[in-house]
């Protein structure tokens, strides 16, 4: 019996990376899918940039609306009714042919997904609170959904299936998740009482996670700005139907990075550091670059330098969040909607207006904030000590 219990954690640990694994799924599938998506609704550039940040604003507003009800909840139930809700929203999007039902589709699949994306998070922080490899596989999920998405657009498409699959295939998987939430074995009570020693009374240290959220809000515009429009980079500057691959190969590297990540918390604000560097140097080479294969390589050298961020955001917040892992989390998604909100129709607009390559470097230059914040928040770890406990991640 105790051998089954201590199995359980585990068992538990896997639904939600499958969960997170569909988060990735869908939102590297979507971004492969927009150039076709905006074909099929006769878009604009700069449409298909607004389109992109509909869903995006859904996640900004997740947290803020429900954070609350998830805490009351518990996360096993808002886990549940969140899966539910994407099973919805997908079959409305998949069933439905005006620009409003995928519009509506995508607002409410946006919701579900910001909301098991922080609840699922917490809820791995709280089973293995001093596990930062765990961090660094469950992001390492998402971005094995976002590379596997992006060749399974481009196989089904290139043989002519209708986009709308995608989002059938992420109602399946959806739907299998399910059965690990509904484990009855499963405790997810684990370890909720540990209080971290970083912090005062098991409170939120308030600067840290607000200098963690807008590192996050400027990555994930970054993020998204480039995701969403590499494909039409491809396309109309290099010629080249690569984009998918690019797209694929982006994501593939953020996986050993964030691995890499996880096994080397202890140094989260020094690998933040060196990630927030290299990300606008190599943006702004690629953007000079006109040689397909260069571009690949450099494509993925941005994603596993990208790779580096949420890991050791998500390290450090969990640190630093005490009782309140959901809500640290919860204000870190807030934070990651609004940047992809404002970043991908920035991007739209500046692609539309003075080119890929121009919007390219404007973007990277938009990402020397969070060396500054980066920079910061080293010092801040450095020269503050909580209750007395050791100084981390310099």
């Amino acid at each position: 019996m105790s051998d089954i219990k201590k199995k359980v954690p585990d068992l538990l640990c896997l639904a939600l990376f499958l969960l997170i694994f569909i988060n990735g799924f869908e939102s590297g599938g979507y971004q492969a899918s927009l150039h076709t998506i905006g074909k099929a609704y006769d878009l604009s550039i700069t449409s298909m940039g607004l389109f992109a940040t509909v869903e995006l604003f859904s996640t900004m507003l997740a947290p803020i609306i429900l954070g609350g009800w998830a805490d009351h909840i518990g996360k096993k139930k808002s886990l549940i009714l969140m899966i539910y809700l994407q099973i919805i929203s997908c079959a409305f999007i998949g069933i439905g042919s005006s620009q409003i039902a995928f519009l509506l589709g995508i607002f409410i699949l946006g919701i579900s997904t910001s909301t098991i994306q922080f609840v699922g998070i917490a809820a791995v922080g709280d089973i293995y609170k001093d596990s930062g490899f765990k961090i660094g596989i469950i992001t390492s999920m998402y971005a094995l959904g976002s590379v596997v998405a992006p060749l399974v657009v481009g196989v089904y498409l290139k043989l002519g299936v209708n986009w709308r699959v995608l989002f059938w295939l992420i109602m399946i998987i959806s739907a299998f998740s399910l059965i690990g939430l509904f484990d009855r074995r499963a405790d997810w009570s684990i370890k909720k009482e540990v209080v971290h020693e970083l912090t005062p009374k098991g409170e939120l240290v308030i600067p840290v996670i607000m200098m963690l959220s807008f590192i996050m809000l400027i990555y994930v515009g970054f993020e998204n700005g480039f995701a969403f429009f590499v494909n039409s980079y491809f396309l109309d500057e290099l010629h080249s139907e690569a984009g998918e691959f690019a797209l694929s190969l982006y994501w593939m590297m953020m996986i050993p990075s964030r691995l890499i990540s996880g096994k080397f918390s202890q140094h989260a604000v020094r690998n933040l550091i060196l990630a927030t560097v290299s990300i606008p140097l190599i943006t702004v080479i690629m953007a000079y670059t006109s040689f397909v294969t260069v571009e690949l390589v450099l494509g993925a050298m941005l994603g596993f330098a990208c790779g580096a961020i949420y890991p050791n955001v998500l390290t450090l917040a969990m640190k630093y969040s005490g009782r309140y892992s959901a809500t640290a989390t919860g204000i870190i998604t807030t934070a990651t909607g609004i940047g992809g909100v404002i970043f991908t129709g920035l991007m739209g607009i500046m692609a539309d207006n003075l080119g890929y390559r121009t919007a390219l470097i404007l973007l990277a230059l938009m990402f020397m904030v969070d060396i500054i914040i980066a920079v910061g928040l080293k010092l801040y770890c450095r020269h503050n000590r909580v209750n007395g406990s050791e100084r981390i991640s310099e």
